[in-house]
């Protein structure tokens, strides 16, 4: 029996929580994985989402890539909306504004993401859509 999407991630956010921000088995482990927190464009209700993210300085940057397919995942257009939202990063949890660089800074931290990440190399050459790089700035 195959778990669903939905229920794959309420899985790994349960245990990323419960083992400080680790996931302990499956396709993360190892990998730094974030927890966001949006609100709904549409629907305005609360949407949780395991994310593996890079850094750069002291900013925390994720990737609209839902594996390389044709259209953006839902979390992404919550943000664009709702710029304003909640990052769990291990233990820590904070307020942060995300925003979509463009240009050459996307070029730059998608580079450096994929780097990391190499499946995202392989993502973008799946989909004709230019994959947005999303940063998360702590609100202070």
């Amino acid at each position: 029996m195959s778990t669903s999407f939905k229920e794959f991630s309420e899985g790994l956010i349960k245990d990323l929580r419960a083992h400080g921000g680790k996931a302990t088995s499956g396709p993360f482990e190892g990998r730094d994985v974030l927890i966001l927190t949006t609100t709904g464009a549409k629907s305005g209700e609360v949407r949780e989402n395991p994310l593996v993210y890079t850094r750069d300085g002291n900013h925390l940057v994720v990737v609209a890539s839902k594996g390389g397919s044709p259209t953006n995942p839902s979390w992404y257009h919550n943000l664009v909306t709702h710029p304003e939202v909640t990052v769990e990063v291990g233990s820590d949890k904070f307020k942060a504004r995300a925003h979509v660089p463009q240009g050459d800074e996307h070029e730059r931290l998608y580079t450096q993401h994929a780097d990391i990440n190499p499946t995202f190399h392989e993502y973008q050459k799946k989909t004709s859509r230019k994959i947005p790089v999303i940063v998360l700035e702590r609100i202070h």
